[in-house]
C-alpha cells in the first residue's frame, strides 16, 4: 500500500466521519474494521432502536385508536417479521458505507489493528504507517462480574432476539435500561425494571426522572427500587434475580443487563503507542482530540466523554477539519450538547439541569420556569399521560442554561432550541418569540 496519511482504527460513526472528511480534503486514508461498518449506532444502538421505538409508538396508537373512533388495532405483534426487515435495512446501511468509502478512494481494511509502533498499525499480518492515527473503536456493553450474569443479555443481545419475551427484567437506571424497558413492554412483554438505587436516570434533571418512573408504572412496568443483584440463577427461559438483601425475582424469560459500557481498547496494544488511558480504561484526550502521544487521536465513545453518535461524528470532522482543512483551531465544544431519550413518551434536554446551576451560579442567580399539563392529543384518549417542562435560566437578563422536555415530540423540538441555548439565548427571547398554536412546544416560548 503506498503511503498513507491518516489510519482510521473503527469504522463506525466517528470513525466514517472523520476518514471521508479528510479524504474530501485530499488526503491518502486506510480504514480498519473487523466487523460491520456503522459501528455500534448503527448496528446494535441508535438505528435498530429507533425502529423499534417506532413499532413501541404504533402499539400505543393502536390502543389509543378507540377514542377516535377506530376500531382498537394493534392487539397483536410479529416480532420475528419486524426484526427480519429491520436486519435487511441495516444490511443496506452497511452496504452504503461501504460504497461512500469507495467513491472518496478511501481503502477498506478488513481486520483487527494492533499498535506496532507510534505511528505504526499491524493489520492481517501486514504493517500500516501513517503521520495520523485516529482510534474511533467504540464501547462494548458490560455484564457485571456476578454469577450467572453470562444467562443473561445486553443491549447487543436485544438485538438478536427473534421473538418476544414473555416475561422480561430490566437491570439498570440508565437511557438504556429506561428505552429497552419501554420497547418490551409496549410490544407486550411483562417488565420489571431493577434499579440499584430509588431513581431513574440520575445524570439528568431530576424532573425528568421523577415524570418518567411515574409514566415507567403506569405503563404496567413493575419497577423494584434498591434492588442491586448478587447473582442470576437458572438458565435461559427460566431465570431468577438474586437481590442482595434477600429478595427473589423471577421467574423470567429473559434479563436483560444494563449496567453500562467499556471502551473497546483491549486488543488495539496501546502500551507499544504510549496511549495513555484513564482509570476506567477510556482513553485520554485534551480537546483536540489528541491522545498522551502525538500524532495519535481518539474520538467518539472510546474517549468515555458524551457518548453519542453525533458528538463522534462532529469530533471526527473537526479533526479532520484541523489537520487536513487548515483549520488549526478547529474542535468540539463538549458543552450544550443536546440528547434525547426514546422512552414512551421521549426525552429532550440540552444544558445544565438545575441542580448544575444551582451549584456553578449559586442559588441567587438561578430562577426556575415550569410546565405541566396533558398534551392535547390526550384530550380524547383514556390514558393521560403529562408533558413537564423545565427552562433553567441565570443571571439579571435569565439567560437559558438548560431545557428539559419529557412528552411527545420532545425528540424534535429539542434540536431548535438546543440551537437558542447554544447562541445564549435569554427568558426574553423566548417570551418574543411568537407560539406555534396548537404544539406542545409553544410552552417552552409561553411559559411564565
Amino acid at each position: 500500500m503506498s503511503a498513507l496519511d491518516l489510519i482510521v482504527i473503527g469504522g463506525g460513526s466517528g470513525g466514517l466521519a472523520a476518514a471521508q472528511r479528510a479524504a474530501e480534503y485530499g488526503a491518502k486514508v486506510a480504514l480498519i474494521e473487523s466487523h460491520r461498518l456503522g459501528g455500534t449506532c448503527v448496528n446494535v444502538g441508535c438505528v435498530p432502536k429507533k425502529v423499534m421505538w417506532y413499532a413501541a409508538e404504533l402499539a400505543a396508537g393502536g390502543h389509543d385508536a378507540p377514542d377516535y373512533g377506530f376500531a382498537r388495532c394493534g392487539d397483536t405483534h410479529d416480532w420475528g417479521m419486524l426484526q427480519r426487515k429491520r436486519d435487511a435495512y441495516i444490511e443496506r446501511l452497511n452496504g452504503i458505507y461501504a460504497g461512500n468509502l469507495a467513491k472518496r478512494g478511501i481503502t477498506l481494511v478488513r481486520g483487527r489493528a494492533a499498535f506496532a509502533t507510534r505511528n505504526s498499525v499491524t493489520v492481517n499480518g501486514d504493517t500500516l504507517t501513517a503521520a495520523h492515527i485516529v482510534i474511533a473503536t467504540g464501547g462494548r456493553a458490560l455484564l457485571p462480574p456476578l454469577p450467572g450474569a453470562e444467562y443473561g443479555i445486553t443491549s447487543d443481545g436485544f438485538f438478536a432476539l427473534s421473538e418476544r419475551p414473555r416475561r422480561v427484567a430490566v437491570i439498570g437506571s440508565g437511557y438504556i435500561a429506561v428505552e429497552l424497558a419501554g420497547i418490551f413492554a409496549a410490544l407486550g412483554a411483562s417488565v420489571a425494571l431493577l434499579i440499584r438505587t430509588g431513581s431513574i436516570l440520575r445524570q439528568f434533571d431530576t424532573m425528568l426522572g421523577e415524570a418518567m418512573a411515574k409514566i415507567l408504572v403506569d405503563s404496567g412496568i413493575t419497577v423494584h427500587a434498591h434492588a442491586a443483584p448478587e447473582a442470576l440463577r437458572g438458565a435461559p427461559g427460566d431465570l431468577t434475580v438474586h437481590i442482595r438483601d434477600g429478595r427473589r425475582l423471577g421467574p423470567f424469560d429473559c434479563v436483560l443487563w444494563a449496567v453500562g459500557r467499556a471502551s473497546a481498547v483491549a486488543d488495539l496494544n496501546l502500551p507499544r503507542a504510549a496511549v495513555a488511558c484513564t482509570a476506567d480504561g477510556f482513553i485520554e484526550t485534551d480537546k483536540y482530540q489528541v491522545t498522551s502521544t502525538a500524532g495519535i487521536y481518539a474520538i467518539g465513545d472510546v474517549t468515555g466523554r458524551a457518548q453519542l453518535t453525533p458528538v463522534a461524528i462532529a469530533a471526527g470532522r473537526r479533526l479532520a477539519d484541523r489537520l487536513f482543512g487548515g483549520r488549526p483551531d478547529r474542535h468540539l465544544d463538549y458543552h450544550n450538547i443536546p440528547t434525547v431519550i426514546f422512552g414512551h413518551p421521549p426525552i429532550g434536554t440540552v444544558g445544565l439541569t438545575e441542580a448544575a446551576a444551582r451549584e456553578h451560579y449559586g442559588d441567587a442567580d438561578v430562577t426556575v420556569f415550569k410546565s405541566s399539563f396533558v398534551p392535547m392529543y390526550h384530550a380524547l384518549t383514556e390514558r393521560k399521560p403529562r408533558c413537564d417542562m423545565k427552562l433553567v435560566t441565570v443571571g439579571p437578563q435569565r439567560r437559558v442554561v438548560g431545557v428539559h422536555v419529557i412528552g411527545p415530540g420532545a425528540d424534535e423540538m429539542m434540536q431548535g432550541f438546543a440551537v437558542a441555548v447554544r447562541m445564549g439565548a435569554t427568558k426574553a427571547d423566548f417570551d418574543d418569540t411568537v407560539a406555534i398554536h396548537p404544539t406542545s412546544a409553544e410552552e417552552l416560548v409561553t411559559m411564565r
